[in-house]
């Protein structure tokens, strides 16, 4: 198992990167946030995401993962997601969780799901992360079984790792996903919770849905959230996490987050592993640094606008 790292090394940035082929594949993070009573903002997790290059110019993801043989798709989906652990294990950061994407219809046998649950588990331990850290986002795809799923998430929670589910809408589907996976978290459908907060009726829904799930002991997170407006009603409605440009854009491995939300007990690293000499990455001139908010770890969101609720 040690050669699964073998695609992965160092730029000049000190940043992980991969190779595919003729990509290079880099990692863009994308903070997510608590709000308390106050307002007062967290930074408590990020999501990965995955940003790849040809010939030194970035390609959109989609197009990237449609240019995968067959035959990689399971290497190249599990590749993404030791990358994302590595660069974020590498910002030495005591307490952020990860957020992963997973397509587990391309782990359908028992012995696939254990190999790639102990890649995983590999690969946080390299990095330094322990699993209760790291999210695993399932995508379930139409014809995906519900058993292979089950074993799936039963694997990577008998190892220690946290399941999320995303794109949640309340529709009957949402809700069998739901009772089949038990996850720790809850992505809701972004267009959908945009909808149902510009009304009085949808925002009370909205309240009940976060409410119930927290009894059960499940998070909701609220993702793409664009305005600040839209961040105030989250806060009225005691949504645990958030997510969107609003708060934060998503940038490049190795990011300027530790400068801008710093930890407050962080430990100062240091890595004496030595970087390989690659030709020198740009990330601005491929992915803009995000407007990031000027607080640090914490800061009352009515630093940006007054709050109206």
């Amino acid at each position: 198992m040690a050669s699964i790292f073998s695609n992965l090394r160092r730029d000049d940035d000190n940043a992980w990167v991969a190779d595919y082929g003729p990509y290079t594949l880099h990692s863009a993070l994308q903070p997510i946030f608590s709000q308390d009573d106050q307002g007062v903002l967290t930074l408590q997790a990020f999501e990965g995401l995955i940003r790849p290059a040809r010939n030194g110019e970035m390609v959109r993801p989609g197009e990237f993962f449609s240019s995968i043989d067959a035959r990689d798709r399971a290497k190249v989906d599990s590749l993404c997601r030791s990358l994302h652990i590595f660069n974020t294990g590498a910002l030495g950061r005591r307490h952020a969780k990860l957020f992963v994407n997973f397509y587990p219809g391309l782990f359908v046998t028992d012995m696939a799901i254990r190999r790639e649950v102990e890649i995983i588990k590999l690969a946080a331990n390299e990095a330094g992360m322990s699993p209760d850290r790291i999210a695993c986002e399932i995508t379930q795809k139409e014809n995906d079984s519900a058993d292979m799923l089950s074993r799936f998430v039963e694997e990577l929670r008998k190892h220690g790792f946290r399941i999320a589910i995303d794109e949640y809408g309340a529709e009957e589907r949402d809700i069998a996903r739901l009772t089949l996976l038990k996850p720790d978290y809850v992505k809701f459908e972004a267009d959908w919770v945009k909808e149902f907060l510009e009304n009085s009726a949808g925002s009370a829904l909205l309240r009940v849905m976060v409410n119930q799930f927290r009894e059960q002991g499940i998070l909701a997170i609220f993702e793409g959230l664009e305005d600040l407006r839209q961040v105030d009603m989250c806060h009225n409605l005691e949504v645990p996490l958030l997510q969107g440009y609003a708060l934060a854009r998503p940038e490049l491995a190795p990011t300027h987050f530790n400068a801008d939300f710093p930890e407050s007990d962080q430990p100062t690293r240091s890595d004496l592993r030595p970087k390989v000499e690659l030709e020198r990455y740009d990330p601005s001139l491929h992915l803009p640094r995000a407007s990031a908010p000027t607080f640090g770890g914490a800061r009352r969101v009515s630093a940006f606008g007054k709050r109206t609720g």
